[in-house]
């Protein structure tokens, strides 16, 4: 891989860099298939909590099985590409894990950010994350911007007859 998408190896080897430079790791994760609005305010509040923002990308085949069979509408690839095309972002790994606790346990940032439609509760990657004294942080749900949300409005526009 090149660039801002690496692999997990090459991404442990740059943090570890960054850390000594004295600078803070934030990561996050999701599918992030069909980039919108949402998805970049939720990386911009993201990238504000540190100094490096690394974003886990869940995988094609990790996609499938949380949404379903007819995702993700762009391939791993492509999502990639365009994640490492924004500003704010300054990694971004691949992921076939369902959650990211390994990539957590492994990457071990300072903060360790998902959306306020989750709750720390939820999160099987908290209790990684408080355990070796990093931050969780929920940063502002954008209603009303979602993958799903613009999948349904195409659909309404181009297939209205196609109820199933």
């Amino acid at each position: 891989m090149s660039g801002r998408v690496v692999d997990r190896a090459e991404l442990l080897a740059e943090l570890e860099a960054a850390r000594a430079a004295g600078r803070r790791v934030v990561l996050t994760n999701g599918c992030f298939d069909l980039l919108h609005a949402g998805h970049v305010r939720y990386l911009r509040d993201a990238a504000a909590l540190g100094d490096l923002l690394v974003v886990g990308l869940n995988g094609d085949a990790s996609v499938r099985a949380l949404k379903g069979p007819g995702r993700p509408i762009l391939p791993e690839a492509e999502r990639a590409e365009l994640l490492a095309a924004l500003e704010m972002v300054d990694y971004v790994v691949l992921f076939d894990e369902e959650t990211a606790e390994l990539l957590v346990s492994q990457v071990r940032p300072d903060v360790y950010v998902k959306g306020g439609d989750y709750s720390a509760e939820s999160l099987p990657e908290a209790g990684i994350v408080q355990g070796y004294g990093g931050r969780v942080e929920l940063v502002r749900y954008h209603d009303g911007l979602s993958t799903s949300g613009i999948v349904q409005k195409i659909l309404d526009a181009y297939c209205p007859g196609d109820r199933g």
